[in-house]
C-alpha cells in the first residue's frame, strides 16, 4: 500500500498502559466512525506497516485508545510513538452536498458567481487556521478560506466548484 492511495487518520501521541496501549489523536470531527477498524497503516522509515488492532475505545471522547496485536510491552508501545496512522482511501465515508475531502478536490474547477471562471483547484493549504483553497488562475495562485459561506456548490460529477468569494479578495491576487 502506498501513502498516495490513502488517508491520515490520526498520530500516536502517548502511552496508555504498561500493557502496550496507546493513545491516537484523530485527525476527524467524528471520532466514532473508527471505532471499527480492524487494522491500520503505521508509517515507519517512509514505509505503510500494517498493524492488526486487538482493541479500540474512545479515551475523553476525542482520543482513540488502541491496543495493537503483538505490542505487548511498554518498551513496543514506546517506539511507536509520533507515528502515524493511515487506512486505504476506499474506506472513507462518502460525502453528499457542499461537505468533501480535501483530497477530492484537486483538479476541479473553481468559479465565483461574481467574477467567472477562476481556474484549477491545485491544492489546500490547511497549514493555517484557516484553511485555504489553492486555485491556479492564469499562472497566479489565487487562495479563498475554505467556509460554507463562500462555497456555494460542489458538483462532484462535473468536477467543478462555485464559490462566492468576499468583494475584492480575488482582484488582491490579480
Amino acid at each position: 500500500m502506498q501513502k498516495k492511495d490513502c488517508f491520515f487518520v490520526g498520530k500516536i501521541v502517548k502511552k496508555y498502559s504498561f500493557k502496550g496501549e496507546l493513545l491516537v489523536k484523530l485527525d476527524t470531527d467524528d471520532p466514532e466512525q473508527f471505532l471499527k477498524m480492524e487494522s491500520v497503516f503505521v508509517e515507519t522509515n517512509k514505509n505503510l506497516i500494517p498493524f492488526f488492532i486487538e482493541q479500540l475505545s474512545l479515551h475523553k471522547s476525542s482520543l482513540l485508545r488502541i491496543k495493537f496485536e503483538e505490542v505487548e510491552t511498554e518498551a513496543n508501545a514506546e517506539a511507536l510513538l509520533g507515528k502515524e496512522l493511515f487506512l486505504p482511501l476506499n474506506l472513507l465515508p462518502k460525502l453528499t452536498g457542499n461537505k468533501f475531502y480535501y483530497h477530492e478536490i484537486i483538479g476541479f474547477t473553481a468559479t465565483d458567481v461574481n467574477f467567472g471562471e477562476l481556474g484549477e483547484i491545485i491544492g489546500v493549504n490547511d497549514a493555517t487556521s484557516q484553511h485555504l483553497l489553492e486555485i491556479d488562475h492564469k499562472g497566479k495562485e489565487v487562495l479563498i478560506p475554505i467556509n460554507d459561506d463562500i462555497i456555494k456548490e460542489v458538483d462532484r460529477a462535473n468536477k467543478k466548484m462555485v464559490l462566492e468569494a468576499p468583494e475584492g479578495l480575488i482582484e488582491l491576487y490579480l
